[in-house]
């Protein structure tokens, strides 16, 4: 017999998170295998691909991760040959970040990921648009909570 005052994890919302983090991360793995990077080193990529020059301190901030975590990921694409880190003119202590000619021409192949990834997903556009507002507006609301 059920417990309702202790509900299985399937009624949890963190849980429904985590499990479809997982089964997307899963998804993203094989096609990304393809092109030798890892799921968090692709986002920093896809950072990079919309903004060129940026510090660690920035792609961190854009990734919601802290700079140690982005240094690492940053060094290994440096090492594959898809960015660059030069020294900062305006300020030396600051790397900036960019993308080698590699990194830019993997562009083409992320585009073909994103849409693998959202027939995967077996949505319309705009369902899928309506779950990105949605997580993201949940996530500010968690982010504001941090603060308060």
């Amino acid at each position: 017999m059920a417990n309702t005052n202790n509900p299985g994890v399937d009624a949890f919302l963190c849980f429904a998170l985590y499990s479809t983090s997982l089964s997307m991360t899963q998804r993203y793995k094989p096609l990304l295998q393809e092109i030798g990077v890892t799921y968090p080193q692709y986002l920093v990529l896809v950072v990079l691909w919309n903004q060129q020059r940026l510090g660690i301190k920035e792609i961190a901030a854009r990734l919601h991760q802290d700079p140690g975590s982005i240094t690492p990921l940053v060094q290994r694409l440096e090492h594959l040959g898809y960015v660059a880190r030069n020294r900062d003119p305006k300020n030396e202590r600051n790397l900036i970040v960019t993308l080698t000619p590699a990194g830019e021409a993997l562009r083409d192949k992320s585009c073909e990921i994103r849409d693998s990834i959202a027939s995967a997903c077996k949505a319309p556009d705009e369902e899928i648009g309506k779950l990105i507002d949605a997580l993201m507006a949940l996530r500010a609301n968690l982010d504001q909570g941090e603060a308060g």
